[in-house]
């Protein structure tokens, strides 16, 4: 994970000045915390802002009642997780160690508080950004998975709760940790199982419980309306999100998978202009959401875009898979697109089980002491496998052409073709897939010669084609041949960003004739928002 660039310690005990907390003492009410009593539990909305002007407040292990880590909130100090910005659940139970005096300020009144004191607000989201990178990076949280290394279920939710930032810890099934979970919320031994807290075992778990349980769309009211809808979270989205925030819009970041989108599974993007180092695309994106919700933005997620209306007052109308409808004066379509299923028998079958479509540290574990096979020419493909050489034995990367000068990035094509643990097969294709629950090998056959050759492998990642993401748009704006949507001259207008019907924009990978790049991306999510403001404010 790429640094912060400061010690995360004293990034976590950041104080307020004293202008700040007299700010707090005049919105909030000092309330007084016995020793024993529970300040938060997993799962309970983040509804307040708490700061500790003495006294002292620990974190709690749900299983043991014990103190959780070794550290704790003294005088000067505040509770709170970066969750709070958006109206989410604890993901730690707190309790006060001792007799504890606070300043309590409801979660509304300090956003508004923080939006009128920039200096307060940047300390703020410093400290719940820098808390929750060491929660992550110590896999402490409760929210628990064990037995995602044989449950392809649960390598789901540790794929959505990795790529959305989510802390949790996972456990081998049998393991001597998995015995005592199991042996507390009173489940079999050797079930897979998702826990949440002391004593919540997800049934059938899902991408959108878990969602549910950390309350992430809570404050999203059916029918609700905004200035503007943004579909989609990945670069151009999020960059949108910000923008539009920061001109004092109302929006709402809508992603069906993970904030990120397909540039979240990047797990290092080194020409990105101001990271010399380079950043994965999760960090750089997940910044700028922490940014967007500064300046108010929502985000609605795991949430798919399922048909999209125009209303007799010229609004536009969203629904999503679950029903639920919200509207807005504006769209902007920032929807990017997907790989394409490749047509290979059996492929289906072992998706989730061998078969990935990202490279992210949840997929990488999956890869230890075996041959990782990537099919793809292009910049993702090749991040994919310098990042996989990793953890794999090696790492295989089929490509139908016989160059890869046309598809990828000139610095990393020829760092693939420097690392050892890298081969490259030009002209190569996977023509047919072995195991019986989980992937055990593949057939590659070249192209030219009509040879073939058998490759030992549990994990093969497809990285090709690009397929957009656009038949929620249900015929309200044009599109080219391969479904992209048409913007600016093309679609009859004389804004790059517009779309053939008036309100509607797009932005990023999805726009016919867009460069598919991050830093483009981000470039237009950014610049579209001016057009937005004026056709609302028109």
């Amino acid at each position: 994970m790429e640094t912060i660039g400061a010690d995360l310690r004293q990034m976590i005990r950041t104080p307020l000045a004293p202008a700040h907390v007299e700010a707090l003492r005049a919105a909030g009410t000092v309330e007084h915390y016995p020793a024993g009593t529970m300040l938060a539990r997993p799962g309970e909305p983040i509804d307040r802002f708490v700061y500790v002007l003495d006294g002292e407040i620990e974190v709690v292990n749900p299983y043991t009642d014990e103190r959780h880590l070794p550290s704790t909130l003294g005088p000067t100090q505040f509770m709170g997780e970066i969750a709070f910005m958006s109206g989410g659940a604890w993901t730690l139970a707190m309790r006060a160690a001792q007799g504890t005096r606070a300043i309590s300020v409801p979660r509304e009144t300090m956003l508004t508080l923080m939006a009128q004191i920039p200096e307060m607000s940047d300390i703020i989201i410093t400290v719940f950004a820098a808390r929750r990178r060491r929660q992550i990076d110590s896999g402490d949280g409760t929210l628990t998975l064990i037995g995602e290394e044989v449950d392809r279920d649960i390598r789901r939710i540790a794929d959505f709760a990795s790529r959305n930032r989510i802390p949790h810890s996972t456990i081998a099934l049998g393991s001597e940790a998995a015995l005592a979970a199991a042996n507390t919320c009173a489940l079999p031994p050797d079930r897979p199982a998702v826990i949440f807290g002391r004593d919540v075992v997800v049934a059938d778990p899902t991408p959108e419980k878990i969602a549910r349980l950390l309350h992430l769309n809570r404050d999203l009211r059916d029918d609700e309306a905004f200035d503007v809808l943004i579909v989609g979270g990945g670069p151009a989205g999020v960059a949108a999100g910000v923008y539009a925030g920061a001109e004092g819009l109302r929006a709402l970041v809508i992603e069906d998978i993970a904030i990120g989108g397909q540039a979240g599974t990047s797990s290092r993007i080194e020409n990105y202009m101001g990271f010399p180092t380079g950043i994965s695309g999760g960090d750089l994106v997940w910044r700028g959401e922490v940014q967007a919700m500064k300046f108010g933005t929502r985000f609605a997620m795991p949430r798919r875009v399922t048909a999209l209306e125009q209303l007799e007052d010229g609004s536009f109308c969203a629904t999503f898979d679950s029903g639920q409808r919200v509207r807005g004066r504006a769209v902007i379509v920032a929807a990017g697109v997907q790989y394409r299923r490749l047509p290979i028998d059996r492929l289906a079958e072992f998706e989730g089980a061998g078969v990935y479509y990202a490279a992210t540290e949840v997929e990488a574990r999956y890869c230890k002491g075996t041959q990782a096979v990537v099919i793809g020419g292009g910049n993702s493909a090749g991040q994919a496998a310098m990042y996989l050489s990793r953890s794999a034995r090696c790492v295989h990367v089929l490509v139908r052409g016989t160059s890869l000068a046309a598809s990828m990035s000139s610095y990393l094509s020829s760092r693939l073709e420097a690392d050892p643990a890298i081969t490259i097969g030009y002209g190569a294709e996977v023509v047919a897939l072995h195991g019986d629950d989980h992937l055990e090998g593949v057939t590659v056959r070249d192209r030219a010669s009509g040879t073939t050759r058998e490759i030992e492998s549990r994990a093969l990642f497809v990285m090709v084609g690009a397929a957009p993401n656009t038949g929620w748009l249900s015929g309200l704006v044009a599109l080219d041949p391969g479904g992209f949507v048409l913007t600016g001259t093309a679609a009859g207008t004389d804004s790059p960003y517009a779309t053939s019907r008036p309100g509607i924009y797009a932005v990023g990978d999805v726009r016919s004739g867009s460069v598919k790049r991050v830093a483009s991306a981000v470039g237009e999510g950014s610049v579209v928002v001016s057009q937005v403001w004026s056709y609302i404010n028109r």
